[in-house]
Formats: structure tokens, C-alpha cells, sequence
């Protein structure tokens, strides 16, 4: 048995002459095993690989035929045994090893062709159990995979079908031999492959309550995420960006929607979507957010989509130009005709009925994206965490999911709030929570009136709120993303006409706030929640 296979010097080749191959998604596998076959390369397998290929009719050699083992426990033992890690492992080019491998009789492997159990997409499924999660933990192939990548001086690694036409093509050409930039770049890949399946295993076990402590907040950060496509640039054209999807979080979000028409989408268009989305899904009732620079400029709910959208453009239909659009039923023919008839860069929605595909089809820039699995408003997406790189670092922490507690509220002032302004006030304490620091939201019940974001000085929020509000503020609500310093906040609201007031309480001149309240007959409630962001 002749079992040296050194790289000739050229290219480093690495010529082929045993695969094992043990895959769980069978694309591309008939294909690259026929070419491996026809270069007379012997194939070894293991269970369903082995069927399937059998059936395809490929001469394959069982693992057990190796190892004189059966596989074990269900075929959670098949390939762990010396015979086919050492024929992975040994160094061709020490004698050594190669002593060894001749007195134990074990034929070298220069082609692993491996991909995992689906664990991501098993855990992505509705109602899989954490037994269920666990029997697609792969143990044999990330040892194979590692141990062929470790060695890929002499052996080469596969770990995605998108490669096999290229590794196919590669063997015809250099009848049978792989070359050493070849084996290097697939090693690379190989290791990133593993290292992103544990991730995924650490991160859904983290999300089963399986660690110790109560924090949400792990010990190690594991930032590993996939990209998903390049970006046209990022933020200015000058900037190179990319977007990368996040392991077990992607269906539910801006980054894992389907594009249905419309031009590329920017990296502002996504910072921009998922600000839409984020802001959409806090109602229950059908609502239109319409987002500039990812801040609200108008939301607006209805009975009707259609309803809630014209009352989202009426809010600030200049700032509405060029927005990107979120709305939390799917797009009816009626709502569309109103779509078409204004300049949306983007929508994300739950869905498009076809009249409406039919009428948006027309305007052939705007982008329409889906999402099929509407995130809900749940204790595990609660728990998510939101991340802000520094330089040099990372800030963490939970995402800002809590919901106003109708009996946590505090009437502050001599007049208490009317039913109609509460629900002004809750509404505009939603959407408030949403927007840029420091923050004043004015609506009514079912829209916003006036928008300050984004401002040094609170009371610099509140003239700005009113001086974009189209229509009057008279009869408005204001909702406060954090405590009133001074009054002059509350005054300069009073001079607008605002009837109530919702803020979080908490200044050293609260009594300030509360008495130039009651002077002006506001309404003022405490929330005892800040919802600062930055």
C-alpha cells in the first residue's frame, strides 16, 4: 500500500485518492462524488450519504468497513475512531506518522467532505423541543471538519455545497490534485463554519435558561455573524459596508426580510427599516410609522392601514419625502394607491395582497420588503440584547421592550387626565420611546402632531415639536422621553395649547414642572420609566 503523497512542488498539489464524505444536506452531493468517482478516487461514507449515494449508483466503502465497528447509539458514534481521524491527522511528510500508519494499516484520507446536522435551522422552527435541539448537535463532524482543516498541508476540507463545483472543477483539471491555496481557503472556511455552529449551540442553550445566574448578560460576547451581501457604501459613498445576518435572530427582522422589487437596498435604508419595524410592531391596532434619519417624523393609527398611513403623512408630510414606511398589516390595494401616489425610498410590511403588488409594481425604484414571521412582543425577545460598538470595545445591554403600566402611573397635577387624553398619552408615550434623545412627541389619539428629536436641551425639543407640527397643537398631548430639568418645557407646551402631559418624573424641580402645569390647567402623569435613546 503505497501511502506517500507529498505536494508536488508547483502549485503544493495535493493529489486525491480517498474521500470521506458524510453530509446532512445531500445538494451537489451526487454530482461531486460522480466526479470524484471518475478519477478512480475511492469514497467512504457513512448512513444516509452512503444510501444515497448507493442508490445513485457510486461504489462507496462504509465507514464500519474501516473501523470493524458498527455504528453505535442511535449513529451518534460512526466516524469517531483512530483509523479515520489518523488517516486525517497523520503528517505525510513525517516519517514517523507514516511508520505508523503502515504497521496499524490505516490508508491516509486527503478529501473530508462534511457539512453539520441543521441544528439553526431545527431551533428556528416554531415550537421545537430543547430534546429535539439536542439530537442536532453534531459531534463527529466537527471533529472531522477540525481535524482536516488542522492538517490541510495534506488534506483538504468541505464544508459548503456552494464549493463543490469549484473543488470538481479544480480535480479535473489537475487530474485529481488540490492546490495549497485551495486547501488554505477552504480550511479558513472550515474553522469559521465550526466555530459559528458552537456559537449557535451556546447562544440557544443561553436562551433556555441553562447557564448560571440570572443576567441576560453573558460572560462572553460571541459577536460571530454572517454576511449576507455586500453594500452599494455605507452611511457616505466614500465608506465601504456590508450587511451580516445574526445566528437564530434573522427571520423577525429587517436584515432577514425578503426583498419583492425595488432598487439595492443602502445601508441607511436598513438603519432606517429596522428603526420602522422596531416602532411598528409596539401597536396591536393597524399603524403606519413613516422614518427619516432614523427618527419617526409621522405614525399615525386606524381602523384601516390606509387610515393609519394618511394620518402618518399628514403628520409632517415635507419631512415624509424620501421615508421609509413600516406597517404592521399586510399592504391592500387601497393603501397602495396612497403609496403610489407619494416618494417612499422603502416599505416593510407582513405582506402585500396582489392587488396592491399589482399597483406597486409601477413604481419600479421603491422597495418592498416582506416579513413572514411577524416579530411578536414576547419574554425571550424582551431579553435581546442591542449593541453599540466604541472604539476598541462594545456596549451591551437589554433592549428597551418594557410596556407602560396603566397602574404605575402617577396624576401629578390637580386635574387628572380625560379618557381621550390617556389614550392620546399612551400613544405618544410609544413613540416617544422610539425617538432620538432628547425627545417630545405631540399627538392626538390616533397621530402625531409635532416631533422634536434629537435636541441638546429639552425645552429645545419642545419648540421644535411645535414648530414642525403642520397642523394646530392646540388640544395636543406631549409624551417625554425623559424628565423636565426646568419648567420652561411645560411653559413653552402651555403657550401651544398642549392639554396633558406624560413624563417620567424624577427631576430636583419636579415641583416646578407639576406647578407650571397646574397654572396652565395641563394634566401632567409620571411614568417612573426613562426612555432615553441615544
Amino acid at each position: 500500500m503505497t501511502i506517500s503523497n507529498r505536494p508536488t512542488a508547483d502549485k503544493g498539489l495535493v493529489h486525491v485518492r480517498r474521500a470521506l464524505i458524510s453530509v446532512s444536506d445531500k445538494a451537489g452531493l451526487v454530482e461531486l462524488a460522480s466526479t470524484l468517482h471518475s478519477l478512480s478516487i475511492q469514497i467512504v461514507s457513512t448512513g444516509g450519504t452512503a444510501r444515497a449515494l448507493q442508490e445513485a449508483g457510486i461504489p462507496v466503502t462504509d465507514v464500519a468497513e474501516i473501523t470493524g465497528f458498527p455504528e453505535m447509539l442511535d449513529g451518534r458514534v460512526k466516524t469517531l475512531h483512530p483509523k479515520i481521524h489518523a488517516g486525517i491527522l497523520a503528517r505525510r511528510c513525517d516519517p514517523e506518522h507514516q511508520r505508523q500508519l503502515r504497521e496499524l494499516g490505516i490508508a491516509p484520507i486527503e478529501l473530508v467532505v462534511v457539512n453539520l446536522y441543521p441544528f439553526e435551522a431545527t431551533v428556528s422552527k416554531d415550537g421545537v423541543t430543547l430534546g429535539e435541539a439536542i439530537e442536532q448537535i453534531d459531534i463527529g463532524g466537527p471533529s472531522l471538519i477540525r481535524a482536516a482543516a488542522k492538517n490541510f498541508e495534506d488534506v483538504a476540507v468541505v464544508v459548503d455545497p456552494a464549493d463543490y463545483t469549484g473543488i470538481g472543477t479544480e480535480l479535473l483539471q489537475e487530474q485529481g490534485g488540490l492546490s495549497r491555496a485551495l486547501r488554505s481557503h477552504l480550511a479558513a472556511k472550515a474553522f469559521a463554519r465550526v466555530a459559528r455552529y458552537d456559537a449557535l449551540i451556546a447562544a440557544y442553550l443561553e436562551r433556555q435558561g441553562h447557564t448560571v445566574g440570572k443576567s441576560v448578560l453573558p460572560d462572553l460576547l460571541d459577536l460571530r455573524f454572517v454576511k449576507l451581501k455586500s453594500l452599494r457604501y455605507g452611511e457616505n459613498p466614500h465608506q465601504q459596508a456590508a450587511l451580516y445576518g445574526h445566528a437564530l435572530e434573522g427571520q423577525s427582522s429587517a436584515a432577514g426580510a425578503k426583498q419583492l422589487q425595488g432598487k439595492e437596498l443602502s445601508f441607511n435604508n436598513f438603519l432606517d427599516l429596522d428603526a420602522a419595524l422596531a416602532l411598528a410592531t409596539e401597536f396591536e391596532e393597524p399603524v403606519a410609522v413613516i422614518i427619516k434619519h432614523s427618527n419617526p417624523c409621522g405614525v399615525g393609527i386606524g381602523s384601516r392601514l390606509s387610515e393609519a398611513y394618511q394620518r402618518a403623512l399628514a403628520a409632517d408630510p415635507t419631512s415624509a419625502y424620501g421615508g421609509v414606511l413600516g406597517l404592521n398589516r399586510p399592504v391592500d390595494a387601497e393603501t397602495a394607491r396612497e403609496l403610489a401616489a407619494t416618494f417612499v425610498e422603502a416599505v416593510i410590511a407582513p405582506g402585500y395582497h396582489e392587488a396592491a403588488l399589482a399597483i406597486l409594481k409601477e413604481k419600479k425604484a421603491l422597495r418592498l420588503l416582506l416579513i413572514e414571521s411577524w416579530p411578536a412582543t414576547t419574554p425571550s425577545d424582551r431579553a435581546a440584547l442591542e449593541l453599540r460598538p466604541i472604539a476598541h470595545g462594545m456596549l451591551v445591554q437589554e433592549c428597551d421592550r418594557i410596556d407602560l403600566d396603566p397602574d404605575t402611573l402617577c396624576v401629578m397635577t390637580r386635574r387628572e387626565p380625560t379618557e381621550t387624553e390617556m389614550r392620546a398619552l399612551r400613544f405618544a408615550w410609544k413613540v416617544a420611546k422610539h425617538v432620538k434623545s432628547n425627545a417630545i412627541v405631540l399627538s392626538h389619539e390616533c397621530a402625531t402632531v409635532g416631533i422634536g428629536a434629537g435636541q441638546m436641551s429639552r425645552v429645545d425639543a419642545c419648540r421644535l415639536a411645535i414648530m414642525k407640527a403642520v397642523s394646530s397643537t392646540k388640544g395636543t398631548v406631549l409624551a417625554s422621553d425623559a424628565f423636565f430639568p426646568f419648567r420652561d418645557g411645560v411653559d413653552a407646551a402651555a403657550a401651544a395649547g398642549v392639554t396633558a402631559i406624560i413624563q417620567p418624573g424624577g427631576s430636583i424641580r419636579d415641583a416646578e414642572a407639576i406647578q407650571a402645569a397646574d397654572e396652565a390647567g395641563i394634566a401632567m402623569v409620571f411614568t417612573g420609566i426613562r426612555h432615553f435613546r441615544h
